[in-house]
């Protein structure tokens, strides 16, 4: 779960990281679901009847995400540069959001 939530980037452009909190929200499951929330922005994720939060970031937001994500994942600065140029070209297809967008330039990256 740490895992998950390092990597899971929040409505408000953060990465979630170790910044949450425990919560019970009412679910179609069970009126009360465990969860968690962010504790930089009080947004509780719901994941059971939701999606992760979906965040379409300017092309500059999202390079500053990107580096942050390079960071997490402790890529090599000429890694980056590679990362960085992908991030961009899948920015320009206009259909992903900024964490789908991360994803994919990280598994072109991590085929090369």
């Amino acid at each position: 779960m740490s895992v998950l939530k390092r990597m899971m980037l929040c409505e408000c452009g953060e990465f979630v990281g170790e910044s949450t909190f425990k919560d019970y929200i009412p679910t179609s499951a069970n009126p009360s679901t465990p969860t968690i929330g962010h504790s930089s922005c009080g947004l509780i994720f719901n994941f059971i009847d939701g999606k992760l939060p979906k965040r379409f970031s300017s092309r500059a937001e999202l390079k500053g995400i990107a580096v942050k994500f390079a960071e997490l994942n402790k890529m090599d600065e000429a890694v980056v540069c590679g990362f960085l140029l992908e991030v961009d070209r899948l920015k320009s297809k206009g259909k992903l959001c900024d964490m789908e967008i991360l994803r994919e330039a990280y598994q072109v990256i991590v085929k090369k």
